[in-house]
């Protein structure tokens, strides 16, 4: 795979340099998903917010429920007239044989890179100090190809499904994150110890990808040594690539560490279309207590939309709503509960818009 720059990548990353977007930039339209449970109350947290900066942009809303057994096609259709969607949790049933539209969307818009963004933000306190870990992991095969069928009563085969062009694909995406934002460091985690073939044909595409990356230091480690080493020495990770389980399992344990899932931003990029959510688990998503009691962190989907706005190419805007954003968490005087504090979103959300410069 010759050695070339993802666009959508230097979108992503780009950061304010001389350039000022105002209120006058052409407006951009996004698709926009409230979701399930908390998802319509942190969405609307972020179009206050928006709206608050009056940055260039204005959402298509489309009603899209977890319980679904397939996205719209209208949906669909305007993500890719868009090329950028925001969208709150979709609950995913357990079991039952339905499938999730998290999934579903990722396959049918070939989301292949996962980026999960875990660091510690000042005045949050932590068991860890200066966590800065990038999570990019495999989006669309492995063991969520959903390949699975039952061989005889009693017996069930799920496969796993690992292939070159996506392996080499993501780990060039990892470490051409790393070179434009000026990581030192690409960590790939696996299991080729015991998945010989399929994790060593995922092994064998990074060990190809970072030889053509000689300024970038490249490591290897086991997955269930990874959870124990991020859990003691978290400061000793800088950008990690990894196929699609060990991916969701090794983001959601960063997000911990470093502060929790509900403020850590991420999204899902491809080739044409990205869709930004909440970076880690939304397992808060059916949360009814939180739902009723209006408390649920926006935090996460703030600084989520913040890489969209950043994709978008409105730096300016990006970098307002996120120095907002951790003023208030500095500040410490409104926090949800799953932060150490006792505010409602909407006292989250005021705080920010009147923490914007």
């Amino acid at each position: 795979m010759a050695r070339k720059s993802f666009p959508i990548l230097k979108q992503l990353i780009q950061q304010s340099t001389n350039r000022c977007f105002t209120s006058s930039a052409s407006p951009r339209a996004v698709t926009l998903i409230p979701g399930d449970g908390i998802g319509p109350l942190v969405t609307d947290s972020v179009e206050q917010v928006m709206q608050a900066m009056k940055a260039p942009v204005y959402f298509e809303r489309y009603e899209v429920r977890g319980d679904m057994k397939c996205i719209p096609e209208e949906v669909i259709d305007s993500i890719k007239k868009n090329k950028v969607c925001l969208k709150g949790g979709l609950k995913t049933p357990v079991g039952g044989g339905v499938s999730s539209l998290n999934v579903q969307m990722r396959k049918q818009l070939d989301l292949y890179a996962s980026i999960v963004h875990c660091f510690t933000l000042p005045g949050l306190p932590t068991r860890h100090e200066d966590v800065d870990i990038v999570v990019i992991r495999e989006n669309t095969e492995g063991e969520y190809a959903g390949l699975e069928h039952e061989v005889v009563p009693g017996v069930v085969e799920s496969l796993k499904v690992i292939t070159k062009y996506c392996s080499e694909r993501i780990a060039k995406f990892a470490f051409e994150y790393a070179d434009v934002n000026k990581r030192k460091k690409v960590t790939a985690v696996h299991k080729a110890n015991i998945m010989k073939l399929a994790d060593g044909l995922f092994l064998e595409s990074c060990r190809e990808i970072a030889a053509k990356y000689p300024e970038i230091q490249y490591e290897e480690i086991i997955v269930d040594n990874c959870c124990m080493q991020l859990v003691s020495r978290p400061e000793q990770f800088d950008v990690m690539v990894t196929p699609n389980l060990y991916g969701n399992l090794i983001a959601n344990t960063a997000a911990g560490i470093a502060g929790g899932t509900g403020v850590m931003p991420g999204g899902n990029v491809g080739a044409d279309q990205a869709v930004f959510e909440q970076g880690a688990s939304a397992g808060n998503v059916g949360n009814e207590k939180i739902l009723k009691l209006k408390k649920a962190n926006p935090v996460a989907l703030l600084l989520s939309s913040a890489m969209m706005l950043r994709h978008l190419e409105f730096p300016s805007f990006a970098d307002r709503l996120e120095t907002a954003v951790r003023h208030v968490i500095e500040e410490g005087k409104f926090r949800t509960k799953d932060v150490g504090g006792d505010s409602t979103t909407q006292e989250v959300v005021d705080a920010t818009i009147a923490a914007l410069d």
